[in-house]
């Protein structure tokens, strides 16, 4: 009993920092909105080189770590130039998306990338959803939309210059986010973040770099460099490094689904921002909106708490008590033993080979 109690605790106590990391990076992400949103009203639209600076820090802090450690590396080196490639390329086309579709339509189709790290990490993590959990999916997408219909309720019906081609950017990015949050999910989980992140950096930051020789060559020429262009620039970098550096800290508790969630209510912090800093007038929708995607961040996340009696059962019978992962986390599968053979770290250290891996083995 004692044990059960103390697991609880545990338990709650992983659920209220998984919510705060959540809201952390949320309002990251809305930390860079209004950078990029600043910088578009200069005339400066260059999506990649914003994202260079990011990469090239994560690159240099993470990369000097890794250096630091000398030691070789726990991935093969591929595994994370596809998924920088898969990054970078996310970040380009939503951002992209802007130019030719409204508003309105990236915040209602960017939330395609929920159900897609749902169907990711089923197919490829063997995550197994409960019903409440898809409870807490359907009440976040539902405040969102209610955002949506106050959007429209308020008069934003600019469809933009191509709408279609918007459209289909949009779902092609969010599409390549859900890739990319499901990928970093199974690496951070199994590999090391300090790994993940500096290589990210590094392969991002090269990508980047060819892009922009590519696309965005004139675009920077044409650039009137001021401190009014610099700061935002820089911000813009800054809050992304902290994002990306969070981020893998939130997938190892919570998941990519949880990410994905949390990321909802940027838009409403960025609507209460603008309530209190412009003092600008907020339809009453977005306060039922962002109530309704706290409630379902709240219900999906406490789900695990059913299950702590089920998992401590099985924990005994495996001997390896109260150390079964969240089922969030990726479970040891059948179909993971030839990734581990190609380079990722095996599992077999005594306890069976496709024993259950505890937060501090996989640290």
């Amino acid at each position: 009993m004692a044990r059960s109690v103390g697991g609880g605790w545990w338990r709650s106590r992983k659920t209220l920092v998984g919510l705060g990391l959540g809201q952390l990076v949320s309002l990251l992400v809305t930390a860079t909105g209004f950078a990029s949103s600043e910088l578009s009203r200069r005339g400066i639209n260059v999506p990649t080189s914003q994202s260079l600076l990011n990469y090239v820090l994560l690159g240099v802090v993470y990369g000097s770590i890794l250096l630091y450690r000398r030691k070789s590396l726990q991935m093969k080196w591929y595994y994370y130039l596809v998924l920088a490639l898969v990054d970078v390329e996310a970040n380009y086309l939503v951002v992209k998306a802007y130019q030719y579709t409204s508003l309105t339509s990236v915040m209602l189709l960017d939330c395609w990338a929920i159900p897609a790290v749902i169907f990711l990490t089923w197919m490829f993590l063997k995550t197994n959803y409960r019903f409440r959990k898809y409870s807490g999916v359907a009440i976040c997408v539902s405040g969102l939309v209610l955002v949506v219909f106050s959007d429209v309720h308020a008069g934003d019906r600019a469809g933009g210059t191509s709408p279609v081609k918007g459209d289909i950017l949009v779902i092609a990015g969010a599409t390549l986010y859900a890739i990319s949050n499901v990928s970093e999910e199974f690496l951070v989980k199994v590999g090391d973040r300090v790994e993940l992140m500096g290589m990210l950096g590094l392969f991002g930051a090269i990508i980047s770099a060819c892009q922009i020789s590519i696309f965005e060559r004139n675009e920077i020429k044409s650039i009137q460099w001021s401190v009014g262009a610099v700061v935002p620039f820089i911000g813009f970098a800054v809050a992304m490094f902290m994002f990306y550096s969070l981020v893998p800290i939130l997938l190892k508790i919570s998941g990519s689904t949880m990410l994905n969630l949390s990321l909802l209510t940027s838009d409403m912090w960025a609507i209460l921002i603008r309530l209190f800093a412009y003092h600008e007038k907020v339809d009453w929708m977005y306060y039922v909106a962002f109530g309704a995607v706290a409630i379902g961040l709240v219900i999906y996340s406490g789900d695990s708490n059913s299950d702590d009696g089920r998992r401590g059962q099985v924990a005994e019978a495996t001997d390896v008590e109260g150390k079964l992962p969240d089922e969030e986390e990726a479970a040891v599968h059948p179909k993971c033993q030839g990734a581990a053979s190609s380079g990722i770290r095996k599992f077999d250290d005594g306890n069976g080979p496709y024993h259950a891996l505890s937060n501090e083995e996989l640290s």
